[in-house]
């Protein structure tokens, strides 16, 4: 199942200067404020805007396939997928990449690898960091009530939805459930229309753990580990060499 939503990885680095604004908040304005003070108390619980910020290096396995490193400071990405390593940068959209052992040179064929590798690591990431997302530039956040989820808790939903041209699939909807006994995302339901009254899936977003300063979700319902790592350093060449 991939969902691909791109809210601009800009929005994901942010300049250490920033990492002070405890309250930073930057959705679209009619997101209503009842929706925004619990999104920031997520955060907060998550370890906080400053501790997001001074984090630099992650990596993880989506549902144990995939697996992604990523250079927060500099949006630098490891991609490694079934014989195929893409190096880039996610602002420049340049890089390399090598499918069994061979590089990919011609101009046209490697510009095809760079947009695989930023499509894949966009969908891939929202499943990884989306709780960090909430206040992201056109997003628009809107409170819901007190509904259960699916484990029986109660939780304070917000209804997600994406300004026209943020990403891929701006049209898609989502309800992300807050578990009131924990203040942490434990459940999101996903629409492909922002119009349609059926999900068409509602997933959870569980075994929530500490790594380094921050809090990650290890778990999304199946017995997979995600082998999820933050790191202060990582081996030289990891984002240079295949």
């Amino acid at each position: 199942m991939r969902i691909l939503l791109f809210l601009c990885s800009l929005a994901l680095a942010v300049p250490a200067s920033a990492a002070d604004f405890e309250d930073r908040v930057s959705v679209n304005p009619d997101s209503d404020a009842k929706a925004i003070e619990l999104a920031q108390s997520v955060m907060k619980n998550m370890g906080g805007w400053k501790a997001w910020d001074n984090t630099r290096y992650l990596n993880w396995k989506f549902f144990g396939n995939r697996h992604h490193w990523w250079d927060k400071q500099t949006n630098n990405i490891r991609v490694e997928t079934k014989g195929t390593v893409i190096l880039m940068n996610l602002d420049t959209m340049k890089g390399r990449a090598w499918e069994d052992g061979e590089e990919i040179t011609h101009p046209d064929s490697l510009a095809l690898r760079m947009e695989r590798g930023s499509k894949m690591w966009v969908n891939d990431s929202y499943w990884m960091f989306m709780p960090y997302k909430l206040l992201d530039p056109g997003v628009t956040i809107r409170y819901g009530g007190t509904l259960k989820m699916e484990d029986g808790r109660d939780a304070d939903v917000l209804n997600m939805t994406f300004g026209e041209g943020i990403g891929y699939t701006p049209q898609n909807r989502y309800e992300i459930f807050i578990a009131k006994d924990t203040g942490l995302v434990e459940q999101w339901n996903f629409y492909t229309n922002y119009s349609d009254t059926e999900a068409r899936f509602k997933g959870p977003w569980t075994g929530w753990k500490q790594f380094g300063n921050i809090k990650l979700a290890t778990s999304r319902g199946r017995d997979i580990d995600w082998e999820i790592g933050v790191h202060e350093t990582v081996p030289e060449g990891l984002f240079t060499n295949p």
